[in-house]
């Protein structure tokens, strides 16, 4: 339904009963614009206070804050970029959001964050995001936390018109729709898609008739009309605590301003700008106010000037809020190693099981020690996975926390974030690594940022896993190699198992880490069967494990390439030739240690070898490592084995040409060896 009204409509009297209503949020729009304004004056000082770009939510701020005033104190709240509006009306201080946009140690995030990405979960305020349309997903992931907690709380989050359109939001609303989430998707329409007036690109005259096509609720209101805002919001906000599920609500509203604070908005007709000051809410509610006979029209000019007032004596403040120190830059990227020895299952028990095995035992045993674990992906549960990794675990465990997902990336990892932020302990499968990367920026632009933007306040502790590598058959997006691409990204922690041992102590470490770890498994090695301990303890993150103990040459490696390392040593060692053989097993936090011994002991010679391909690869990090942490001074004989720099073919025979194997390892260690008596 659409309850919009023209912007040339008389605007109706002001109900008895919503006068004080409508007077408090005349108050708190004139506030938001205030803000609003004086951040925009601080972008253009000389030198900026605010630096970088600012979205401002002139003309929209009555969304925000008659949809908060509809809401409980308890509801959670997830905003776009243009979420200045949202953070003050979910109740953030002031003077610390004002901080946060002129970079300043009393900041809400420190500075961290700046104007489009500061949050406060712990304020239930789980942040704005830059990143148009992610922020939907994650708020699934909140919900589901609320769910599981039985809170009856919901989660509110606003898009714009523009993100509709884009595909984690598509994915998002096809989950919270299986899931019936307790989700309110709001979607201010401003009709601009940034720079581009959105009715050019998308043929829908109202973008809520979409989500007929979830199977949810779309609603089309006045987003300039408080009250149209507040009983539409509350009406979702009954629904969805109810258990019929998400809302999404469309809320028209006029944009006064340019895209962001340096918009000079050359491509914007003057009539349609003079047609949205016609709907400014600031304008309107006042005049509505006046009209009603509940304020006179010295009040309304008296009230605006008070808050303008406030806000002057705010940014005073703020500014008078030193920087941080340069020092604190590097901090709270991941959290602080620990060497004590954390909990796990209260008896030892030693078996022999295959890799996959493995792996659904460790899933079992998070799963039975910590209520809020969760398990899922796609067909992770009733079908126990497509490699049978969670088989018969939501037999035991139940659909709640063992559960299957819609084909949607984007929406597994984001949920994940959000889950895990929201206190939830997240174990997700993405079926195959390839398939990462249709839903990367949940992991690098989402969970890897958190712990440093929040200043170590809170965290994501969630677990991908996946497969990884090439197998007889397997094509060019089924084979890829790809843990130097997380690797490389500062806040996640990227581990490699090799072993049916690694299968079950990796995922194991990984969930009692505080920050989000990535798995990664070998589809070959599946079947590898092995005894494996399921210990009473779990050992903290980042440890290496040498294999093999020589001293003549040491081979470096990770993943599947380890046995075919342990292969080559084994054919060393006929030609008198003693190699160590290290598997990093994580490499990311990397065991500098583990590698720097390693090294010693062979006196510098040293041998890396990695199935995924030579540019870019983590072989050359590794070896620069090496060569900075011994310093200068030191005589070093390094090289790498890789596959070349090639995508990967289906046939056997030519994936056999190109994969590192023992005899190509053997025949390089011995090589590096000799050469170097």
């Amino acid at each position: 339904m659409d309850t919009t009204e023209s912007s040339k409509a008389k605007q109706p009297a002001i109900p008895e009963q919503d006068a004080e209503f409508a007077r408090t949020m005349l108050e708190r729009i004139a506030f938001v614009r205030a803000f609003e304004t004086k951040a925009l004056e601080l972008s253009k000082t000389s030198p900026p206070a605010v630096v970088g770009s600012v979205h401002l939510c002139a003309g929209q701020e009555a969304v925000p804050l008659a949809a908060m005033a509809a809401l409980r104190a308890t509801d959670k709240v997830i905003s776009t970029y243009r979420g200045h509006g949202w953070a003050l009306a979910a109740g953030l201080d002031p003077t610390a959001v004002m901080a946060e946009l002129c970079h300043r140690a009393d900041g809400i995030n420190g500075g961290r964050a700046g104007s489009a990405y500061f949050m406060a979960p712990d304020q239930r305020f789980f942040g704005e995001n830059s990143i148009v349309g992610a922020g939907v997903p994650i708020a699934c992931g909140v919900a589901m936390a609320e769910v599981a907690a039985a809170s009856g709380n919901v989660v509110i989050v606003s898009i714009g018109d523009g993100a509709m359109n884009q595909g984690s939001v598509h994915e998002a609303l096809v989950f919270a729709a299986y899931k019936r989430l307790p989700v309110i998707v709001v979607c201010e329409n401003n009709g601009w898609s940034e720079l581009t007036p959105t009715h050019e690109i998308v043929r829908v005259e109202r973008l809520a008739r979409r989500a007929l096509t979830y199977g949810i609720e779309g609603v089309t209101i006045d987003g300039a009309d408080p009250m149209a805002v507040r009983d539409a919001v509350l009406a979702a906000a009954t629904r969805a605590r109810a258990g019929d599920g998400p809302t999404l609500l469309e809320c028209k509203v006029p944009r006064l301003w340019g895209h962001y604070n340096r918009d000079v908005e050359h491509y914007r007709p003057l009539a349609e700008r003079a047609a949205a000051a016609q709907r400014d809410p600031l304008k309107l509610l006042g005049e509505r106010l006046v009209a009603s006979g509940v304020m006179g029209p010295t009040e309304v000019a008296e009230l605006v000037g008070n808050e303008q007032a406030k806000v002057d004596r705010l940014v005073t403040v703020a500014l008078g809020s030193p920087l941080a120190p340069a020092s604190s830059a590097t901090e709270h990227v991941t959290a602080r190693p620990t060497k004590s020895v954390l909990a796990g299952r209260a008896e030892v028990v030693t078996e022999e099981m295959s890799y996959v095995v493995a792996v659904r035992a460790a899933l079992h045993d998070e799963l039975e020690l910590d209520r809020h674990t969760l398990v899922y992906g796609e067909d992770v549960g009733f079908a126990g996975g497509i490699f049978g990794a969670s088989k018969d675990l939501q037999k035991k465990f139940g659909k709640e926390r063992v559960f299957d997902t819609p084909i949607a990336e984007a929406a597994i990892l984001g949920s994940a974030v959000g889950a895990a932020m929201a206190g939830m302990k997240p174990i997700v499968e993405i079926m195959w690594a390839d398939f990462m990367l249709v839903a990367l920026d949940q992991l690098v632009n989402q969970a890897a940022n958190v712990r440093y933007i929040t200043a170590g306040k809170a965290s994501v502790p969630m677990v991908m896993r996946t497969q990884q590598g090439a197998t007889p058959g397997s094509c060019a997006q089924h084979s890829q190699s790809l843990e130097a691409l997380l690797a490389h990204i500062p806040g996640l922690n990227v581990a490699l198992a090799a072993t049916p041992q690694d299968a079950y102590d990796l995922i194991r470490e990984a969930s009692a880490s505080p920050d989000p770890c990535i798995v990664i498994e070998s589809r070959g090695l599946y079947q590898m069967k092995g005894n494996v301990t399921r210990n009473e303890s779990v050992r903290p993150i980042g440890s290496a494990k040498l294999h093999r103990e020589g001293s003549d040459v040491a081979i470096i490696t990770w993943g599947a390439m380890l046995h075919q390392a342990l292969a080559a040593a084994d054919s060393l060692a006929d030609m008198k030739i003693n190699a160590s053989v290290l598997d990093l097993r994580w490499l990311s936090p990397l065991d500098e240690k583990s590698v720097v011994d390693v090294v010693e002991r062979c006196k510098g010679a040293v041998l890396v070898v990695h199935e995924a391909v030579r540019t870019g690869g983590f072989g050359a990090e590794v070896a620069m490592r090496i060569s900075e942490l011994r310093g200068s001074h030191a005589t070093l004989a390094l090289r790498r084995i890789t596959t070349p720099d090639v995508r990967m073919p289906a046939a056997p025979h030519l994936q056999a040409a190109l994969i590192p194997n023992a005899e190509r390892i053997a025949d390089a260690a011995a090589k590096l060896f000799l050469g170097r008596i």
